[in-house]
């Protein structure tokens, strides 16, 4: 029998309500938590994120060398420029990675505390139309 049940990726932040939101705006998701310094999000198809409160919190400068990645999220969606359109509208934006390595097939971005993430395409698994 297995000791953990579940585990979930948590962020630190200066304001977990606001992250909060933007990811629960981003992946469908709803507040299953929330208590003074940590919020968590389960969206619909069973993502689990916490922010925890660190009025300390620096964001991580990737992709510049100077400082480390820290965490990093990567979501698999359907369409880029829907999922785009999606993040710039909660506040999210763009990472420039110029030359940047990999397939065309995903896209870097930081939500509104800077912390980075990518949308990898994943294709779409209903049959081809004709």
């Amino acid at each position: 029998m297995s000791l953990v049940k579940a585990g979930i990726v948590v962020l630190d932040c200066a304001e977990p309500e606001k992250l909060a939101e933007f990811y629960a705006g981003l992946l469908d998701a709803e507040v299953t938590h929330a208590s003074a310094n940590l919020v968590e999000i389960t969206g619909a198809a069973g993502t689990r994120l916490g922010f925890r409160r660190d009025v300390n919190a620096t964001p991580p400068s990737w992709p510049r060398p100077e400082a480390s990645l820290q965490a990093h999220l990567e979501f698999l969606v359907e369409d880029l420029d829907e999922a785009e359109r999606r993040i710039v509208g909660l506040a999210g934006r763009p990472v420039e990675t110029k030359g940047a390595a990999g397939a065309h097939e995903e896209r870097q971005y930081a939500d509104p505390a800077g912390h980075s993430f990518t949308l990898r395409l994943r294709p779409s698994t209903a049959p081809k139309q004709n």
